[in-house]
């Protein structure tokens, strides 16, 4: 599923994390693990004449270093590489990415309350927004089971979410696990009054729909096992409580590009699940989404 995997470091828990979860994913798929850290705007080479800035820029190699040898102990191919190229580092990421084929960005992220939820703040969002590759997630304390025994696909019907269940069907197809399919109905989008209950059923009717579609391509690929639901309440919370209840190993949903102030602003149920999720998360974009 994955030839080559990506993971920025800056030697940090959270990316400590994400590069135990990107090796893990690495040695899974057989996949080239490539390391880098993004030197910020204050930042210079080693070789540059800055003692502060040195420092800061060996201690961007250390990490690297420190990844490169886990994941040696583990047997994954790796390439590493100081970017020091002007711009933001979540640009310098994407690019970096896309110069190399890789198919997916393995990155470390934080769960967050208050008035946090709802502000961009992240490396990892700012890339989860605007990479048109997988993106995926994890946090501090987030283990990446060594064999995975279910993969949960959340559906809407939406263009994005056909195209995550692609990757849902490749990923529960290629590790052997059971495919889970969920509709969450927002509840909040019925308004009170006399046609709030057409509403509901009208939205439960598009659910139901989704989740044939999905059932229907999973069926069609030949995955063994698919469980479908159909739940009400606030999407990103149906959708980690449920995987929280049923054993879920990963999470693969669609999300949308986004430009202007909403990128700014959190407002997709991918970027909030990504804030509330105890496993990996994968997004993924629809091509066209942009």
């Amino acid at each position: 599923m994955f030839d080559r995997l990506l993971v920025p470091t800056d030697g940090s828990d959270v990316a400590t994390a994400a590069a135990d979860a990107a090796i893990a994913f690495a040695d899974r798929f057989g996949a080239t693990l490539h390391v880098v850290h993004v030197l910020e705007p204050y930042e210079l080479p080693p070789d540059v004449l800055d003692e502060g800035a040195a420092d800061s820029a060996h201690a961007g190699e250390a990490a690297i270093a420190d990844a490169v040898d886990e994941a040696m102990v583990a047997g994954v191919e790796t390439r590493s590489s100081l970017i020091d190229t002007p711009g933001q580092i979540h640009e310098n990421i994407i690019a970096y990415a896309g110069n190399h084929d890789v198919d997916c960005i393995v990155m470390g992220t934080y769960g967050r309350t208050g008035l946090d939820r709802f502000v961009l703040g992240s490396v990892a969002e700012q890339t989860l927004r605007e990479s048109p590759i997988p993106v995926l997630t994890v946090h501090e304390e987030t283990e990446v089971a060594s064999e995975f025994d279910a993969v949960l696909i959340p559906t809407d019907g939406s263009d994005s979410s056909r195209a995550a269940t692609e990757s849902a069907i490749e990923l529960a197809m290629s590790t052997g696990a059971a495919l889970h399919v969920l509709h969450v109905v927002d509840a909040g989008m019925a308004t009170n009054g006399r046609i709030a209950g057409q509403i509901l059923q009208s939205l439960e009717d598009a659910g139901e729909q989704a989740l044939e579609d999905v059932i229907g391509a999973a069926e069609s690929a030949g995955v063994s096992t698919i469980e479908a639901s159909l739940m009400n309440g606030q999407p990103h919370r149906a959708i980690t409580d449920y995987a929280h209840s049923n054993g879920v190993d990963c999470i693969v949903m669609g999300t949308h590009g986004r430009t202007g102030l909403d990128r700014y602003i959190l407002g997709s149920v991918a970027e909030r699940t990504v804030r509330l999720s105890e496993v990996p998360v994968l997004a993924v974009k629809d091509a066209d989404g942009e």
